[in-house]
């Protein structure tokens, strides 16, 4: 069975990874709910105001509704909120479904994700359910950002991966598509792959375990 020399961990970031996202779409969303520059709000790598906060656990869902409606027009729905806010996410294709259950026989497969509940146990869940699964089927272990209490690249978030998760960064292999957080995993002894834009995580996969 071929792996990659010395790894027996894959862990994987999610949007840009394994979720396709769609920034622009997003903040075209929230416009048309009146909320005027929602770009200052909304990054591709890292969320500010009450998006940050509900990301960071440091609010509710409801406290992230009523921290937002002072942003929107009278009269929009929690619902329309929500909507719009998770449009940032396109959806999971089945093929990288298929490669992380197959991965999953030749390596322990984990999740490492700057996410909020309202995404993750919601849109991304149902992503993950295509297959009549759930994300467990396809990881060991998931560290999230609102329940770490805390957002990559701060080494807060990998310090509660390994501790929780049980890995060693020296047998880890983590993949993301920011450099600033490779950057962060390398420092404390993560082995990092890049996933570029239109980058298929398990080509890099097949192209190391080659070597």
């Amino acid at each position: 069975m071929t792996t990659i020399h010395g790894i027996k961990n894959l862990l994987f970031d999610q949007g840009g990874v394994i979720v396709d996202i769609e920034r622009d779409r997003c903040l075209d969303e929230l416009r048309l709910l009146g909320m005027e520059n929602p770009e200052r709000l909304i990054g591709l790598y890292k969320q500010e105001g009450p998006f940050f906060a509900l990301e960071n656990g440091d609010i509710t869902i409801n406290e992230f509704h009523d921290a937002l409606r002072p942003l929107m027009p009278p009269g929009i729905t929690d619902e329309q909120m929500d909507h719009a806010f998770s449009s940032f996410i396109v959806g999971i294709p089945l093929h990288r479904l298929q490669a992380l259950r197959e991965l999953r026989k030749r390596y322990r497969t984990y999740i490492l994700s700057n996410t909020n509940p309202l995404m993750f146990e919601g849109v991304i869940a149902r992503a993950f359910a295509q297959e009549g699964l759930d994300v467990n089927a396809y990881f060991d272990g998931v560290t999230v950002s609102y329940i770490a209490r805390s957002n990559k690249p701060d080494r807060k978030i990998f310090d509660y991966a390994v501790s929780t998760m049980g890995i060693k960064p020296e047998e880890t292999l983590f993949f993301d598509d920011g450099q600033e957080n490779l950057d962060a995993a390398a420092k404390l002894g993560f082995k990092t792959a890049l996933v570029e834009p239109g980058q298929e995580f398990i080509d890099i996969i097949n192209q190391l375990e080659r070597q």
